[in-house]
This record gives C-alpha cells, sequence and structure tokens, in this order.
C-alpha cells in the first residue's frame, strides 16, 4: 500500500476500467511536479525588481505620518524590496540622511515648505523627486468663528491691538497665545517671520513644543466656548474637529512677508493665508532612485488624495493610533483602491524591464 495514500484511495472507479489506481496518482504527482518545475523556472526568470534590497523609510515625529508613509512601504515589499521599519527624524535631518544613503526614502516632503531642507542636503544631485504624492495642502492661521464675527477679526495683522490680542491669551500675560509649529518642522520659521514682518512678537506668544499636545488643549479651549487661535494645515485631523467655516475661520495675511514674486501667498481665489498651497513628494536618494528604476517609477505615480489621509488621521485622533492600527488602515485602503494599487506596481515593473 502507498505509505501517503488511505487504504479507500485504491478503490477501483465504477466508470472505468479497473486499472489501478495509483497508476493515476503517479501520472498526477509526475504532472504536479512538471508544473511546479515550469513555475519555478519562470518565476525565477521575472524576479522582483527589489529582490534582495534594503530600503529604510523615514518619517517626522508626527504619528500622523505613518499611513501614508506605509502605503508607500507596501507598494515597494509588493516589488520584492525589503522595507525596514520606518523610523523618526525630523525634517532638516530626514533630508540629510537619505542624501547620505544612510536611509532611503520619506513620504511627507513639502514643497515649498522644505524647499531650503532639500537644497541643503544636495538638492537634484543627491535626492530624487517627481510626481505628487499628495497635492493641495494648506496650512495657515484660524479663530474661532464666534469670536471673529463678534469683535470683526478677519486678517492676522489686527493681533496687534492688544485689547484685541487679549482675547486668546491663556496664561494671563496679555499676549494672545498662538498654538503653533514644532521646532524643526519648517512652519516653525514661516511663523517666525510672519510676526516680525507684522510687528506681532509683542501681541504674540509663539507656543511650540508638542504640537499634540498644544492642539489638545486648544481643543478643548473650544469645547469650553473660550477663544482659540492656532495654526494648522492639511492634510490633518484638526480641520474634521475644528472644521474651517463653521467652527473656525482662516486669518488672512494681508501682504506677502517679502515682495519677491516668488514669495507671493496669495491664492487664485484672491484669498491670502501667509501660505503657498504645497504639494507633498515622495522624496528618495537619488543614487538608489537611479539604481532601481522600478521604485523610483513608483514614488512617480503614486497619488493619495488628501481627504483619504484626513479620514485616516481623523481615526488616529478617536483612539486607532497604534501600529496595529496604522496597518489595518493601510491594508484596507489597499483593498478599497485595489486597482489603483495594482496599476502603480505593474507601471513599476514596467520601468524595470
Amino acid at each position: 500500500m502507498h505509505p501517503f495514500l488511505p487504504a479507500t484511495a485504491f478503490k477501483e472507479s465504477a466508470a472505468m476500467p479497473s486499472q489501478p489506481l495509483f497508476a493515476h496518482a503517479a501520472k498526477a504527482a509526475l504532472a504536479t511536479s512538471l508544473l511546479a518545475i515550469g513555475l519555478a523556472g519562470a518565476a525565477h526568470a521575472q524576479n522582483l525588481p527589489g529582490e534582495g534590497v534594503s530600503v529604510q523609510p523615514l518619517k517626522s515625529s508626527l504619528a500622523e505620518e505613518a499611513f501614508q508613509t506605509l502605503l508607500v512601504a507596501r507598494a515597494l515589499e509588493k516589488l520584492g524590496y525589503d522595507v525596514q521599519p520606518m523610523k523618526d527624524l525630523e525634517p532638516a535631518t530626514e533630508h540629510l540622511a537619505i542624501a547620505n544613503g544612510d536611509a532611503t526614502f520619506m513620504a511627507t516632503h513639502w514643497n515649498l515648505l522644505h524647499a531650503d531642507f532639500y537644497k541643503n542636503s544636495g538638492g537634484d544631485t543627491k535626492l530624487y523627486r517627481k510626481g505628487v504624492y499628495s497635492g493641495n495642502a494648506a496650512q495657515g492661521y484660524l479663530i474661532d468663528r464666534k469670536t471673529a464675527a463678534r469683535y470683526q477679526i478677519t486678517n492676522f495683522a489686527q493681533l496687534k491691538d492688544p485689547q484685541l490680542a487679549k482675547l486668546f491669551d491663556t496664561d494671563g500675560d496679555g499676549k494672545a497665545d498662538l498654538t503653533g509649529c514644532n521646532p524643526g518642522w519648517g512652519c516653525e520659521l514661516a511663523i517666525e517671520r510672519h510676526l516680525k514682518a507684522y510687528q506681532l512678537d509683542s501681541a504674540i506668544t509663539h507656543r511650540q513644543g508638542s504640537y499634540a499636545a498644544l492642539i489638545a488643549d486648544t481643543i478643548a479651549r473650544f469645547k469650553q466656548g473660550q477663544p482659540v487661535l492656532f495654526y494648522t494645515w492639511t492634510p490633518y485631523w484638526v480641520s474634521a474637529v475644528l472644521r474651517p467655516g463653521t467652527d473656525v475661520v482662516w486669518l488672512e495675511v494681508p501682504d506677502s512677508p517679502t515682495t519677491a514674486a516668488q514669495d507671493d501667498t496669495r491664492l487664485p481665489n484672491g484669498k491670502n493665508y501667509g501660505f503657498k498651497v504645497n504639494q507633498q513628494h515622495i522624496v528618495a536618494n537619488k543614487a538608489f532612485a537611479d539604481q532601481n528604476p522600478a521604485a523610483a517609477r513608483l514614488f512617480e505615480v503614486m497619488q493619495l488624495p488628501v481627504a483619504d489621509i484626513n479620514a485616516q488621521n481623523l481615526r488616529m485622533s478617536r483612539g486607532e493610533n497604534k501600529a496595529s492600527d496604522v496597518a489595518r488602515h493601510t491594508d484596507g485602503w489597499i483593498r478599497a483602491h485595489q486597482k489603483t494599487f495594482d496599476g502603480w506596481i505593474a507601471q513599476a515593473l514596467a520601468a524595470a524591464q
């Protein structure tokens, strides 16, 4: 009896001649073996372009950047790359690490906000930046709608008025307290330029530290009916909680802080919030991109809507913020957009041919 088949397997079929079943089993086993050999050969002939190549992703200390970074990692894994767990560095250091080859890519390069970081790290000579990963990223200053309507506050420079500035005082020193930007992110430099340009240093305190903690305090104050003044950006979950136009309003910045045309921050709709609309890019090490055309093409063609980032970030703000949660969100996004995801992979594989 065949040692790997049950006794019942040796019963003859009533619908067939009395040929022993083990003969059929032997033929089937041979056919399966040949098929496996053929498939293995085909797979060997078409190795994935990333096999044997290690990739190191970076993000900033902002936890909400994990989603878009992990999505890129998932796509790279599909191409065969060995993607390491993402590491946290602040933007200026991220750019330098990637340029020097100590890391491979970041998925949250803001153009123009990170323009100096890009340039100071070697620019196009050391870094690869093609395509727009997520477009129309806005940023600026907002106050609660109730206070804006009551005191007719519409622009940032009005806060030079001590009586208006005092409305947003949270520590009793008579100055407005602005929930601002973490040191090292880039946005803190723009805020400081605005405060100096509009002579607001003596009227506004730029509160910095942990943005997550500061904005949580700001939201708590808003829910208590108190005036709030804060900086934020999109894509980010804050605008889903403090909704522009409903709960809060954007403050216009009356004029750009410089007269250079390239620094004009007026938007096509005529509004001026003091910041140009940014595009987010995947930035990678230039040598890696040159040696890995599949990955380079992937970085170029991936696109993620701002609304999808906002939605995922909101889930994180409501408690789904563990690494396993972000992984689940990312895999869920891929399943819901499988055709798009597969299209990215197909274009990347074609570039490797």
